[in-house]
């Protein structure tokens, strides 16, 4: 039971911490309003970074579907947990995005723009392509997963040192690759929320663009599974 509860409150918090800094940016009246990218995708990094230290021994911290898939491809958890662990990762996820709106609720209710609302919850290409939306969040997902698994090949490395390279892992892919889907590079960290959106009464909120579940959904799978692969492959002994 305590990797399933790991994971619905290290989840949680992640929404709360990632999808709070976009809400503290972007909405009106926020105190923070326009500190910009370099903001959002540092406090995205440490959204994971936080539950991460506090969830890593109770069940790994994944907080994301498409690791979860890939541990259990390469035999590193065993399948009759994954869905628990994916139940768990998606109630996390809705319950961040609740508690976003519940705390910036009057902000939500002074910004007219219904695209910034939804870019609070969930994510949305900068040119909508859905080959080339579904490849970029494929390879941002390659290189998380891919350097997660790499980190094995550290030697001496401190114990919750890892975490911080997770950090480091997860700014790089955002800096580099963000502009172009917002890198979900996780089918809760983006469906999760884009639920609490479709559901709550956000003033003015708009569609939630469900045609583009797609994206966050196929990419990060196909990229967490093409990362573990090619890790079991290579000969590193």
């Amino acid at each position: 039971m305590l990797p399933y509860i790991a994971e619905f409150i290290g989840t949680m918090i992640l929404i709360l911490l990632g999808d709070g800094v976009v809400a503290n940016v972007t909405l009106n009246k926020s105190g923070m309003k326009g500190a910009g990218s370099i903001q959002i995708t540092f406090a995205w990094g440490l959204a994971v970074l936080i539950p991460a230290f506090i969830f890593g021994a109770a069940s790994g911290a994944h907080f994301n579907p498409a690791i979860t898939i890939a541990l259990a491809v390469d035999g590193s958890m065993a399948w009759a947990m994954v869905p628990g662990y994916i139940v768990a990762q998606f109630a996390g996820a809705i319950c961040g995005g609740v508690l976003v709106y519940l705390l910036f609720k009057d902000q939500f209710d002074a910004t007219e723009s219904p695209a910034t609302k939804l870019g609070v919850f969930a994510t949305g290409p900068s040119i909508p392509n859905m080959g080339r939306n579904i490849l970029s969040e494929a390879i941002g997902t390659f290189v998380l997963m891919f350097s997660i698994k790499g980190i094995a090949q550290v030697g001496g490395i401190a114990t919750g040192l890892d975490k911080f390279l997770v950090f480091g892992i997860i700014v790089s892919v955002g800096m580099s690759l963000g502009g172009l889907t917002g890198y979900a590079i996780n089918p809760a960290r983006d469906l999760g929320p884009r639920i609490a959106h479709s559901v709550l009464p956000i003033k003015g909120k708009g569609d939630s663009n469900w045609g583009y579940a797609p994206v966050v959904i196929v990419g990060p799978v196909i990229g967490a599974i093409a990362a573990v692969l090619l890790y079991q492959a290579i000969p590193w002994a």
